[in-house]
C-alpha cells in the first residue's frame, strides 16, 4: 500500500489544523532579490545576464511580481531596470514588474520614463519613513510627511502608474501618523499600502495588529486598496510575520532569495513559499526551488550554510543509524512519499531533491547496506562489517572514496 493521501491522514496526526485560520482568499509573492536584497553590504551585485537569468526562475516559481531597481540611483541602474523590463516584455514573463522610488516626483519620473519606453506597465514602490525616531532624527514634521506623501503619488498616478506607497518602520510608527500618512496617500491615488517591518523589530502579535490597523483606516477611507507586508529577519521572526501578515489581511508579502538584503536579511522567499505551500495558502511548483537558490547564490557570491532548511547540503540528508534506518525501510516499501515523510515535515520530492543517508560513527549497518545498494554495490557482510569499523573510528561522515577503500580492500 502506498503513502497515499489517505494514509497520510491515517498516520500524521497533524496538531497545526487544530484552531488554525482558513487559508487568506488571496495570497501574492513580491520578490525583492534584485533590489532591496543587493542593499546586502556583503553580496555582489549580480551581471545583467544573471539578472535575467534570476528574473526567469521568478517567473517558473509563479512568483506574483518583482522589485527590478531603484532608477533614482543613477544611470547605470536604470539601464539594468529597462533591460529587464525589456526581458518581460519580449519572453512574455508573467511576472509583474515593480521599482522602488524615493517619495519625489525626481525619483519617479525614471520609472515613467522607462514603462513608456518599453510598453510595460511598472507599479511605483514611493517609500518614506514613518516611525518617531526616524521622523526625530531626519528632522522630519507630520505635515512634511503629508505634503510629501500627496505630491509624489498624486504625481506617479497622474503619469499613469500604478503606486504602492511604502511606510518605512511602520512597527514602530504611531497610529495618528499612519492614519494621517495612509489616509493621504489613499486620497492621492495609491492602490496599495505597505506596512514594513524595516530594522525586523516586529514580532507576529505586533504583525497583526498593525496589519488590521492598516485595514481599518482602508475601511474608513472607504478605498478598495491592497495591503503588502515586507519583512526582516533580525529576530528571526521573517517567515512567521509573513504569515500572521497574511492572516491579519494583507493579500501580497515580500521576500528575497535565502533572505538576502541589508544587515542579516530579508524574508527568505524559499522558505516562504515551502511553507505556504505545505499550509495550503498557495499552489506552486517548486522543483526549480533549488535551482533559484542556487543561480542567486552563485550570482550574489552567498554561501548557503549546509544547515540551511530545505535547500542546505544538511536539509535531506542523514547519518543517524535509527533515523536512516526508518527512512531504509520506507525506501524497501518502494514508496517514496513514505520515505519522504517518515523523519522529515518537507518532502525533499517537493523540491526536486531526495533523501540521503550517508555512514559516519553514529550510523547502523542499516546505513551502509542501503548506501551499498543505492549505487549498484553487493552488500556482503565482510564488506558491511569493514566499513562499520572504520566508520566506528571516524571522527566525520565517511567520504565516497573512503567506503569505496573499504569495498574494493
Amino acid at each position: 500500500m502506498e503513502f497515499s493521501a489517505f494514509m497520510e491522514d491515517a498516520l500524521i496526526f497533524d496538531w497545526n489544523r487544530i484552531g488554525a485560520p482558513a487559508p487568506p482568499p488571496l495570497v501574492m509573492l513580491n520578490d525583492e532579490t534584485l533590489r532591496d536584497g543587493l542593499q546586502s553590504p556583503s553580496v555582489r551585485t549580480p551581471a545583467i545576464g544573471q539578472k535575467i537569468e534570476i528574473l526567469h526562475l521568478f517567473d517558473a516559481l509563479g512568483i506574483d511580481s518583482a522589485n527590478i531597481g531603484l532608477p533614482g540611483a543613477g544611470r547605470h541602474v536604470v539601464a539594468d531596470v529597462e533591460r529587464l523590463a525589456r526581458e518581460i516584455v519580449s519572453a512574455r514573463l508573467s511576472v509583474k514588474a515593480n521599482c522602488a522610488a524615493r517619495t519625489h516626483p525626481s525619483d519617479i519620473r525614471p520609472v515613467v520614463e522607462i514603462s513608456r519606453r518599453t510598453g510595460l506597465p511598472i507599479e511605483c514602490c514611493t517609500f518614506i519613513g514613518s516611525s518617531p525616531i526616524r521622523q526625530f532624527t531626519e528632522g522630519w514634521t507630520l505635515d512634511w510627511l503629508l505634503r510629501a506623501t500627496e505630491q509624489a503619488v498624486g504625481f506617479a498616478v497622474k503619469e499613469g502608474l500604478e503606486v504602492m506607497y511604502v511606510t518605512e518602520d511602520t512597527t514602530r510608527a504611531t497610529p495618528e501618523t499612519l492614519r494621517a500618512i495612509y489616509s493621504c496617500a489613499i486620497r492621492a491615488g495609491a492602490g496599495r499600502i505597505c506596512v514594513a517591518d524595516t530594522v525586523g523589530h516586529a514580532t507576529p502579535a505586533g504583525v497583526s495588529a498593525v496589519v488590521r490597523f492598516a485595514a481599518q483606516v482602508i475601511r474608513d477611507c472607504g478605498a478598495d486598496v491592497g495591503i503588502d507586508w515586507h519583512g526582516h529577519r533580525d529576530r528571526d521572526l521573517a517567515v512567521i510575520n509573513s504569515i500572521a501578515a497574511l492572516d491579519a489581511g494583507a493579500s501580497r508579502v515580500h521576500a528575497t532569495a535565502l533572505g538576502i538584503g541589508e544587515r542579516v536579511g530579508n524574508t527568505p522567499m524559499d522558505l516562504l513559499l515551502v511553507n505556504l505551500v505545505l499550509m495550503g495558502y498557495v499552489e506552486r511548483n517548486l522543483s526549480r526551488l533549488d535551482e533559484y537558490c542556487r543561480l542567486v547564490s552563485r550570482a550574489c557570491d552567498v554561501i548557503v550554510p549546509d544547515n540551511y532548511p530545505v535547500i542546505g547540503r544538511d536539509a535531506f540528508r542523514t547519518a543517524t543509524g535509527v533515523h536512516a534506518a526508518a527512512v531504509v525501510k520506507a525506501w524497501k516499501k518502494g514508496d517514496r512519499d513514505l520515505m519522504d515523510a517518515v523523519y522529515s515535515a518537507v518532502p525533499a520530492s517537493l523540491v526536486g531533491r531526495e533523501q540521503q543517508i550517508d555512514v559516519g560513527p553514529m550510523s547502523g549497518k542499516s546505513n551502509i547496506t542501503y548506501w551499498l545498494e543505492k549505487r549498484g554495490i553487493p552488500a556482503s557482510e565482510p564488506i558491511i562489517d569493514r566499513v562499520f569499523r572504520r566508520a566506528k573510528s571516524s571522527p566525520t561522515v565517511l567520504t565516497e572514496a573512503e567506503i569505496l577503500a573499504e569495498v574494493y580492500r
